[in-house]
């Protein structure tokens, strides 16, 4: 299928999501669901470990643990997470990428493809980057801070003529609090050796797969934290930015 084929997609799809955005905003860092479990749950997706011990992507039924110094090891299964996005990924859009196209610009091509914007989308976006900058969280301890106190000893990695996969997902306005509105994404390079969150990049040549949603499976924590989280913040637009965007 090649961009707006239909103003729907054609056919049901299930995005599982462990606990919500608005639960890491407040400091919750600890995990009740391991990677074995999510891995039960999709064979692509994002998320974070405990105590924000670094990123996590899972590229092919694979989890990755994305550390602070923008290396990349294979998770342990018995690893937990407090926050995770997974599917099986189904590419049902796909389109070859315009030449050295910025993040920004790839974004706008990106909306161009969907069929409506009310849906979510696993996005993967695979090729030869000119350069990719990321960022990873550190490990942080108790009693922990919120975490747009804990991104702050976040250190900037850059990597330049690489290839790999920009794996996350698109969400709709209407999930902002639930997840990140908009584009969320890791990357991790064909060697599974280096990654981190994406923060910008350029794509030399590649091509973008994109696997719709529309439904959501939500697990939420049954912890006395999360009970008693505040998860509705009136900064809320301020504390994604802050800790999602980072300019």
């Amino acid at each position: 299928m090649l961009g707006r084929m239909t103003d729907r997609p054609v056919t049901r799809h299930t995005i599982f999501q462990n606990s919500l955005m608005t639960a890491l905003l407040d400091g919750i860092y600890d995990g009740e669901m391991t990677v074995g479990e999510l891995l039960g749950k999709g064979n692509f997706g994002l998320g974070t470990f405990d105590a924000l011990d670094g990123e996590m992507v899972i590229i092919d039924g694979t989890c990755y643990q994305l550390r602070h110094d923008g290396s990349a090891v294979r998770a342990d299964l018995e690893a937990r997470s407090p926050y995770a996005v997974a599917t099986n990924f189904v590419p049902r859009i796909r389109r070859r990428a315009p030449e050295n196209i910025r993040r920004s610009e790839l974004s706008d091509f990106i909306d161009e493809m969907t069929p409506s914007e009310n849906y979510m989308y696993a996005v993967r976006i695979t090729g030869r980057f000119s350069d990719v900058t990321t960022r990873t969280v550190v490990r942080q301890s108790k009693p922990y801070p919120p975490m747009t106190e804990a991104v702050g000893d976040d250190a900037e990695q850059h990597f330049t003529d690489v290839s790999g996969v920009i794996a996350g997902f698109r969400t709709p306005i209407f999930e902002k609090g639930i997840s990140v509105p908009g584009c969320h994404v890791h990357f991790i390079d064909d060697g599974r050796t280096v990654g981190g969150h994406v923060l910008d990049f350029t794509l030399a040549e590649g091509k973008i797969e994109l696997c719709p949603g529309t439904d959501l499976d939500l697990r939420l924590p049954l912890t006395s934290t999360f009970s008693s989280a505040n998860l509705d913040p009136e900064d809320l637009d301020d504390q994604l930015h802050a800790t999602e965007v980072k300019d």
